[in-house]
């Protein structure tokens, strides 16, 4: 029950960050230091939130990662530095192979993976717009 309080308020924490995100892209001056922090505070949340929600499905006893064929063990302070590290690695590449998701955990590492490589894109292609939209 707490569990699943505590996913909701995460996911909308990282709604809201998108949120801003999206007021940001729509700027009229977007290649902006404003933007810039705007973008490595969404990264930091998103990094934050997917290993927050890790952590309270390994806390609530719902498998989502192995190391190797073990599952994740230890105390509260190793699983969530597990579960951030996974989240980074996942977030800004396709990961090492040492941490692997399993059940659950390969649909939210999907859609965090999906994240990870979209916001470049959509950084690029908008500042391109604006310089374009300049010439």
């Amino acid at each position: 029950m707490v569990g699943a309080l505590f996913g909701s308020i995460i996911v909308i924490c990282l709604f809201m960050s998108f949120y801003l995100m999206f007021r940001t892209f729509m700027q009229r001056n977007f290649l902006s230091f404003e933007t810039v922090l705007s973008i490595v505070y969404l990264y930091v949340s998103l990094l934050i939130g997917f290993g927050m929600i890790y952590l309270i499905l390994l806390q609530s006893d719902i498998q989502v990662l192995r190391i190797g064929e073990d599952y994740i063990e230890g105390t509260y302070f190793e699983r969530l530095g597990t579960c951030l590290y996974f989240s980074t690695i996942t977030l800004f590449s396709v990961g090492y192979g040492d941490i692997v998701p399993v059940s659950f955990g390969r649909l939210i590492a999907s859609i965090q993976a999906l994240i990870g490589y979209t916001l470049p894109a959509v950084f690029v292609a908008r500042t391109v717009m604006d310089k374009g939209k300049k010439l």
